[in-house]
């Protein structure tokens, strides 16, 4: 039986032996870069889904209401001839065709989804470069402008471009989104090293 009083080689040892230990704990734990919110979405539905249902990793993406997932069909065989409206109705044909085999199995993952994470979940595939969705969560949103935005609408509205002033409010994000496609997802990435430093700092 080995025996000490208080500052003994051996209390000595294990307290360095700790000491190194815990260090090697907290610089292994800085080393891992959580993960962003993001991340995590697509790793929980690219393994909860079929491997067999698309071609690769589903795009996820979301938003504070809804989470949309997207994933590329494999496009189907045609004729060396065919024109492009066969081939077209053959992707058609071919995203029917999921939609009706999955319909089961992806409202019971998007009802998990739902209830983990607490956003809606759409659905749509891709084939042969035609994005097609099956289901689209609307939201309501909410804003105030002064009378020069306003009239922006207006024009867009007596013009015929679109219905009302939400409609046209709608349209021009939509604009917005296609002609700004780069400036967008360069902010989406400055957004997304934000998240993963705040993942990243001291928990209270």
């Amino acid at each position: 039986m080995i025996k000490e009083s208080g500052g003994g080689p051996l209390r000595r040892g294990v307290a360095r032996f700790m000491v190194v230990c815990n260090s090697h704990y907290m610089n292994t734990a800085s080393e891992e870069s959580p993960a962003s919110p993001s991340e995590k979405l697509r790793g929980w539905f690219s393994g909860r889904m079929p491997s067999d249902w698309f071609t690769g990793a589903p795009e996820v993406t979301l938003d504070r209401e809804e989470i949309t997932v997207v994933g590329n069909l494999a496009v189907p065989e045609a004729a060396a001839d065919a024109s492009d409206a066969e081939r077209a109705a053959a992707a058609e044909g071919r995203g029917r065709r999921f939609r009706e085999e999955t319909r089961q199995h992806r409202i019971e993952i998007a009802r998990e989804a739902e209830h983990r994470f607490g956003r809606k979940v759409s659905w749509g595939v891709t084939c042969d470069e035609k994005k097609v969705m099956f289901t689209t969560f609307s939201v309501p949103v909410m804003t105030r402008l002064r009378q020069p935005e306003r009239l922006v609408l207006d024009t867009l509205v007596d013009a015929g471009v679109a219905r009302s002033r939400s409609d046209a409010l709608a349209w021009c994000v939509r604009l917005v989104g296609e002609h700004e496609d780069t400036w967008l997802a360069d902010l989406r990435e400055a957004l997304r090293r934000v998240e993963q430093v705040r993942e990243e700092g001291p928990r209270s």
